[in-house]
């Protein structure tokens, strides 16, 4: 109970998630945008085809695109968390995180560029 009050009083309720199924059929139809957390050097040993790299170092949800939904991803879904409440605090109602990470992309067999 306790819980519940706290998580209303502080904004933390669920985190929007995307779950994998529902992303792999987003990336094929191309109706989002993947955006990589990670540090480039991540992000170039691999990373989702069409994704783009805004590192959490440097995130700014402005920067991000407004004409698709955003889908955030990083290693294993913290980072992406992250991003996702400060983009949700700056106004952002069209955003998602992908909680498994490129951890998780990779051991389903999600395509790596």
């Amino acid at each position: 109970m306790l819980s519940g009050l706290f998580s209303k009083l502080t904004g933390s309720a669920s985190v929007p998630a995307i779950e994998h199924d529902e992303l792999v059929r987003a990336h094929r139809q191309r109706s989002c945008v993947i955006v990589d957390v990670r540090e480039p050097h991540e992000f170039k040993g691999g990373h989702i085809p069409g994704a783009v790299n805004h590192p959490l170092s440097r995130f700014d949800p402005d920067s991000l695109v407004h004409d698709k939904p955003v889908v955030l991803i990083c290693q294993a879904g913290g980072r992406s968390a992250t991003a996702l409440r400060k983009a949700l605090s700056a106004g952002r109602q069209d955003i998602r995180h992908y909680a498994g990470g490129m951890s998780s992309w990779r051991s389903r067999g999600g395509p790596v560029a």
